[in-house]
């Protein structure tokens, strides 16, 4: 994303979702959870993309649905984890970065 210091080689979370929307605000406390349970908070560069507000960001993500999570890493998208999952699920598909 631009303006982000290069010296900082962490992943870029970005957390798509909405205000109104509850299963977003469920989903966004998933995270927080299993970023908490293995104490990674600072494993990821959080980003929180209010679809509503931001749709042209949305669109070039290609966001379909909310919520949606992105992980970049490096200039990639490593991981996209679409609609709303359970602790486990998203557990399973952070694992590529918790300790």
């Amino acid at each position: 994303m631009a303006g982000e210091a290069r010296s900082d080689a962490r992943p870029i979370l970005i957390f798509f979702g909405s205000s109104t929307s509850g299963p977003s605000r469920r989903m966004e406390a998933f995270v927080d959870q299993v970023l908490q349970a293995h104490r990674n908070h600072q494993t990821f560069r959080r980003r929180k993309v209010d679809i509503d507000v931001q749709p042209d960001l949305a669109a070039r993500f290609g966001i379909r649905q909310a919520p949606t999570i992105v992980v970049l890493d490096g200039d990639r998208v490593a991981r996209r984890i679409e609609g709303r999952v359970g602790v486990d699920a998203l557990r399973s598909e952070l694992s590529d970065w918790l300790r």
